[in-house]
């Protein structure tokens, strides 16, 4: 996610009444009283342990979001705090939004400061966040009921007249991404618990103060992928490379937790949500992204696939791969077998990188209302797929070879670099994209710094690719490209959106859209994309609420698979990570077991293990290459214990396996022995009851279990020891390195800990299970 008044340049390969403890029916909305908060949870989301987290404050009985009648699908538009008006440009206020038209808001942006605290600068006058005001701006007015003003007062404000809409604080961004590295992970790569439940805890309490409906991270990005993210970064972020994932699991898992806790007090269900990279390469040093779990949806950032941290111009957010993005192509991505042809910038993989762990419905596509763009570009058709090699590279930014930004009319909006200069990069907001297409210079160019005799130079002239999706200006004498959405596109995305089941769009951002000015003769800032959006969504289906598109058994099991130990950075191609499956039943698990789980049509259908598991793909949605589009969501793949070997009771296996793209938490998992095939309940499907093999119920999953264990076992399979310590009790406190024993188990405190119970607080929770005794 962009942020203001830094320079944007991003150095990667491309390419969201408190009564405590409610009781289950309490609720209003239709639910009814007998109505458990369970039948609201949405498919695959986790709960804190001993919480009743009130899902149906927020969700129907089928875990589906309730945003409205009008409103089937999610659009989410990112507010800018930086849009005040007060720096002489056209201000974007909480009274130019359009509520009737959006469901969310993520306001963009607070920070962490030194003490890990979440923070948005010192009160005062001069704070747009809460202290500002704007005397004679009609909506402008602050409500004099509320102890703050700023923005902040005036997003209460219209909440109270558009109930339906929930707001939410995004932490991080481009510019403020820096405060998570540290926050989340200590300097020798270790997870910094401490860090996490500081901000934690400040970030419920801020969402409380200010009226949010919950938390947004924006950390851009925890990858192992060496420089990636803000260069400013780079001296803290590349240190610490090694743990950013482990650490990036424990702030989420914690934030989930704190906030269901705040939940269950207030009545009242607090979301969590991130924006998440699309880009092949930032994923493929994500490891599975295994914090979808914890989150209500993830928002796709499926934008800045191309811009000028590389010479190769192409689309800002492409809808499908063409076949022949020239980036991908000088990766050999085309002509490398193992990647089967499959395009990986664009939305629809990105989606589908998701749609292997999550519901449709909790995934949103991220939409750009900006533009991006290049000068000087050479060869290509009307500029795409051409290349514009700049000869002076941003300072800081460690780059030797990037693109030649368009500048001056072309890049309006422009940042700064860190010399303060402008920062060559073609970005705009889309309506003045729309009057550079009409060849109109604006009455707004003096307050961007132009002179106001500023004329244009050639005819930028509207190109569209349909197999893309994608529209761009070409301007054949200057030799400009600039990548732009319109109606045509947005349409269309909306289709996808609708077509496919996906809970809605995030726009980055609001102030980017566009209306025409008949008196003036030019565009401004409006609603015309959003309100596009609006009309196709609300007589949309419901979105996708299930994660599995098989019937998976209703009984589960308590087997655990944890994709790990990912080589790091430039040295995990191919993606070769160890699978271990953990038997935490009471049942010894015979040799033949069969193991059948779904993985994303993102990674073509080539899996394989090197362990002697057999793995095989037993159906495939996709083959071939994604020229328009990804035909289906999911690879299913089966591996068999091997005959000789059985996997006891709090044992655990590993394999060896290898994919050739990124993909998500592979999901929608089976294992078949006894002439009976169980679903898994770490996987936290609706619904499923767990159970003990052999029939024995142990209730119906919650959301409680993490599908991860921290044993001490190695690839035979074998654990051992004895239960010399006490035995776990839910009323006694335990200090730091307590042991007990629970269920077969000795288990290791962390930290401080009371109530808490072995085997329920997963990888990154108090208790280390220190193996089967």
């Amino acid at each position: 996610m962009l942020s203001p008044k830094k320079t944007r340049v991003m150095l990667f390969a491309a390419g969201a009444a408190a009564v405590g403890g409610l009781l289950a029916g309490t609720l209003t909305s239709g639910v009814s009283q007998a109505a458990s908060q369970e039948a609201c949870r949405p498919d695959g989301l986790y709960t804190t342990p001993g919480v009743d987290v009130p899902y149906c404050s927020v969700y129907d009985t089928d875990g589906r979001e309730k945003m409205g009648a009008d409103h089937q699908r999610r659009i989410i538009g990112y507010f800018a705090n930086w849009r005040t008006g007060k720096d002489g440009r056209p201000a974007y206020l909480a009274n130019n939004i359009p509520w009737d038209k959006i469901t969310h808001i993520n306001y963009a942006f607070a920070g962490i400061d030194s003490a890990n605290k979440i923070s948005v600068g010192a009160d005062g006058p001069d704070n747009a966040n809460t202290g500002m005001t704007w005397p004679g701006v009609a909506g402008a007015e602050m409500d004099p009921a509320l102890p703050y003003k700023g923005h902040f007062n005036l997003l209460s404000k219209f909440k109270k007249l558009h109930p339906n809409v929930k707001t939410l604080i995004s932490v991080g961004g481009w510019a403020d991404s820096g405060g998570f590295y540290k926050t989340a992970t200590n300097a020798d790569g270790s997870v910094n618990q401490a860090g996490i439940d500081t901000f934690a805890d400040s970030a419920v309490e801020f969402i409380k103060k200010y009226g949010f409906n919950g938390v947004d991270v924006d950390y851009e990005y925890p990858t192992s992928m060496k420089d990636a993210g803000n260069p400013v970064d780079w001296p803290v972020a590349n240190a610490r490379r090694a743990g950013l994932v482990k650490g990036y699991a424990a702030l989420m898992k914690t934030l989930r937790e704190k906030l269901d806790r705040a939940s269950a007090t207030d009545g009242k269900h607090y979301l969590l949500t991130v924006a998440a990279p699309s880009s092949g390469y930032l994923l493929r040093g994500m490891e599975t992204f295994q914090v979808q779990k914890y989150l209500d949806y993830v928002n796709i950032m499926s934008y800045d696939l191309h811009g000028t941290w590389n010479e190769h111009v192409g689309p800002n957010a492409a809808l499908y791969d063409d076949g022949k993005d020239s980036e991908l192509a000088a990766a050999g991505v085309y002509t490398t077998s193992q990647y089967g042809g499959i395009g990986y910038l664009n939305t629809d993989w990105a989606y589908h990188y998701f749609r292997g762990s999550m519901p449709a419905g909790r995934i949103n596509a991220g939409l750009p209302y900006y533009t991006r763009g290049w000068k000087n570009v050479q060869g290509g058709t009307d500029g795409l797929w051409g290349k514009a090699a700049a000869t002076t590279c941003p300072p800081g930014s460690g780059l030797t070879k990037c693109g030649d930004g368009a500048v001056g009319i072309d890049n309006v909006w422009h940042d700064k670099d860190t010399n303060g200069q402008e920062a060559p990069a073609g970005f705009n907001p889309m309506w003045h994209a729309k009057n550079l297409e009409k060849g109109v210079v604006g009455d707004y160019v003096t307050k961007f710094g132009l002179p106001a005799d500023t004329q244009l130079t050639g005819t930028y002239v509207r190109k569209y690719d349909s197999t893309l999706v994608a529209p761009w200006l070409w301007n054949a004498q200057k030799k400009v490209f600039i990548s732009t959405e319109d109606e045509q596109s947005i349409g269309a995305k909306a289709d996808y959106v609708v077509n496919n089941g996906l809970g809605g769009t995030m726009i980055w951002e609001l102030a980017g859209d566009y209306q025409y000015n008949t008196a003036k003769g030019q565009y401004e800032p409006g609603d015309t994309l959003t309100t596009l959006m609006y009309n196709k969504y609300k007589a949309a289906a419901p979105y996708g609420a299930k994660k599995s598109s098989i019937t998976l058994p209703t009984e589960a099991i308590n087997v655990d698979f944890d994709f790990g130990q990912f080589p790091l950075g430039d040295s995990n191609y191919p993606i070769s990570p160890k699978l271990k499956i953990t038997n935490n039943t009471k049942a010894t698990l015979p040799g033949g077991t069969e193991f059948q789980f779904d993985y994303a049509t993102s990674a073509p259908a080539n899996a394989k293990d090197q362990s002697g598991f057999g793995a095989t793909i037993v159906r495939s949605d996709h083959t071939g290459n994604n020229v328009g589009g990804l035909k289906g969501d999911f690879n299913r793949v089966s591996l068999k214990l091997p005959g000789w070997q059985t996997l006891a009771p709090g044992a655990s296996v590993e394999l060896d396996f290898v994919y050739y793209l990124p993909t998500s938490t592979p999901s929608n998992w089976t294992v078949t022995f006894g002439g009976k095939t169980y679903a898994v309940a770490s996987d936290l499907t609706r619904g499923a009851t767990v159970v003990e093999p052999g029939g024995t119920t142990g209730g119906t999953t919650t959301g409680t279990t993490t599908g991860t264990t921290s044993g001490t076992t190695g690839t035979t399979g074998t654990t051992g020891g004895t239960c010399t310590a006490a035995p776990w009790n839910a009323g006694t406190e335990y200090g730091s390195g307590t042991t007990v024993s629970h269920k077969g188990h000795s288990w290791k405190s962390k930290w401080w800990t009371k109530g808490e119970e072995p085997g329920t607080t997963g990888e990154w929770g108090v208790w280390q299970d220190l193996g089967a005794c």
